[in-house]
């Protein structure tokens, strides 16, 4: 039975049913990424279809660092931050495939990046990540933040795929 799956441009992608769980909670996302609280960015993978496409959810609540932004009494989530948690869903799109098994994504340039709405604590964003073009050690990516379906941040990035071990990381298979 195949799936039917809309895209960000709104065209229907047909696939399989993917070999990964649609939904990836922590622990799945800690055994991809090398982040850890507070730094680690991304709550729950609701979507996903490897090597293509990724959505997932982030919640920043009043108690997290990344909320308390820069300038008291007007606490907001930095740009920095937002594109941060775009790219670390990138990263598991990407390394969350077989042939992946201790590697790390690295970024290498970001062309191009917005924010069009500031990021409070208390959002709730919808994040998403499509594949533009990869290789087997280069890749590109864009991506997109959503609150309550008002389009808050997007960007593209450009990144390579390196032996975990060869940057200190160790084995992250």
């Amino acid at each position: 039975m195949k799936e039917r799956i809309a895209s960000a441009k709104g065209k229907a992608l047909s696939t399989e049913p993917p070999e990964f769980p649609v939904t990836l909670f922590q622990d799945a996302i800690q055994r991809t990424l090398p982040h850890r609280y507070p730094f680690l960015l991304v709550d729950r993978v609701t979507e996903f279809i490897p090597g293509q496409r990724i959505a997932a959810t982030k919640h920043f609540s009043a108690n997290d660092e990344a909320g308390r932004g820069f300038a008291p009494g007007a606490p907001m989530v930095p740009t920095g931050i937002v594109l941060e948690m775009v790219t670390q869903l990138g990263a598991i799109l990407v390394l969350e495939r077989p042939e992946m098994a201790g590697k790390v994504a690295m970024i290498l340039q970001i062309p191009s990046a917005r924010l069009l709405a500031p990021v409070e604590p208390g959002d709730t964003l919808r994040v998403e990540a499509e594949v533009i073009k990869i290789g087997q050690v280069f890749g590109e990516l864009r991506g997109a933040a959503y609150r309550r379906g008002e389009l808050v941040a997007e960007g593209q990035m450009r990144f390579a795929i390196a032996d975990a071990a060869a940057v200190g990381l160790g084995n992250r298979s």
